[in-house]
């Protein structure tokens, strides 16, 4: 079997191999098939790698109008693109034809949460605190679950467990079939970022500055460590190295192993948090900061390798495939920059701030904007 074909038959039985390309890239399951992007971020290691073909100079395919801003980034399983809208409604749009499948009204509003597909549901929180589960095949409610406060994590769903975390300070493991709650691990200050989910442990750093591991199974903790800042980004990991910005406007690298941090970069001149979580591949760590900038940096030094300035802050996470990398700007433009190099060699401009991240599949780009238009290149 080829590897892309492997990768998509993992994907779809929600097994995850444990094996990696090489020294400085991410492992197999680290990166998102060709034809998906299930999740926040493409896959449980949160790396926001593709293996999907884009064109080089993409052209708008559609936009759907939802009236209210995107914050939540999208899914995109079957040929479908899941996303939550600021009006709480969770939308399932045909990805070729961006024509609407259904919708179904979740809480408020929906904010940074982004949707998960497993199992034949689609799992996504709220500014309620509702974890809402629906069914993929025709928007019916399956379950829900209250948590108490707002969601802004993106789900993760595991095996026969769903992850999610809450503004009630705790990261809770919910039956994914049922919504019964199977534990719930307890920090001591909000649970923004999603986990991050490798050999069996979830990590994230939290709004408790402390970077907690936590087994999926038990909810029980293995271990917890300084994020020597507020975090609100989720980790991406590599190689047991996980990489995140701060609120103490630094990029780290923290060894899992030695629980220290290898390398903090701090940009010499521009001090700014960094909101934006990071991609990871070929030795080389890109996220953006609300500094108005793109940082590329060498993922064993720290050390910058190019830095793209746009024209407002970066809270999107980007996403990289084929040796580019795709992020939205607040500035109203969604990029297209060369991994090597930082050079742009594409833009779309929206005239509406790109808060929330691109999901790519299938030689397409998705992403929303705070005006509430969906859009689809390819």
């Amino acid at each position: 079997m080829r590897r892309r074909d492997f990768l998509v038959t993992c994907a779809a039985l929600g097994i995850v191999p444990r094996f990696a390309f090489g020294q400085g890239k991410p492992a197999v399951s680290a990166i998102a098939p060709s034809n998906a992007w299930p999740q926040f971020r493409g896959s449980y290691a949160l790396t926001g790698i593709s293996s999907t073909t884009i064109a080089p100079a993409p052209k708008l395919a559609w936009a759907w109008e939802g009236g209210e801003a995107f914050d939540s980034s999208p899914a995109i399983v079957d040929d479908v693109v899941y996303a939550g809208t600021a009006t709480g409604e969770l939308i399932a749009v045909g990805l070729t034809d961006g024509k609407l499948r259904w919708r179904y009204k979740a809480g408020e509003a929906i904010g940074e949460s982004s949707p998960t597909v497993a199992n034949g549901k689609v799992f996504i929180g709220d500014l309620i605190g509702v974890v809402h589960a629906v069914n993929v095949a025709d928007g019916k409610p399956a379950w829900t679950f209250k948590t108490q406060s707002e969601i802004k994590s993106s789900p993760v769903v595991v095996g026969d467990l769903l992850l999610i975390g809450s503004y009630d300070g705790r990261l809770y493991g919910l039956d994914a079939a049922t919504g019964k709650q199977v534990w719930a691990y307890v920090t001591s200050n909000y649970v923004h970022g999603t986990p991050c989910v490798v050999n069996g442990v979830a990590h994230f750093a939290g709004c408790d500055e402390v970077f907690h591991a936590v087994d999926v199974k038990t909810g029980k903790e293995r271990y917890a460590t300084s994020a020597t800042a507020y975090t609100g980004a989720s980790v991406a990991m590599v190689n047991n190295v996980a990489y995140f910005g701060t609120f103490d406007n630094e990029v780290l690298a923290l060894d899992l192993q030695s629980r220290k941090v290898l390398w903090r970069y701090e940009h010499p001149d521009r001090k700014f948090p960094f909101y934006s979580s990071a991609s990871v591949i070929d030795g080389t760590v890109v996220l953006g900061g609300r500094d108005r900038m793109v940082h590329a940096l060498d993922a064993r030094t720290g050390k910058a390798r190019w830095t793209y300035m746009t024209r407002a802050r970066i809270d999107s996470s980007p996403a990289i495939a084929g040796g580019r990398v795709y992020v939205g700007s607040n500035d109203g433009r969604l990029y297209a920059l060369e991994l090597a190099s930082g050079k742009v060699t594409w833009q779309h401009d929206e005239g509406a701030a790109l808060s929330a991240s691109p999901a790519l599949a299938s030689g397409r780009i998705v992403i929303g904007s705070t005006e509430g238009r969906l859009l689809c290149f390819t």
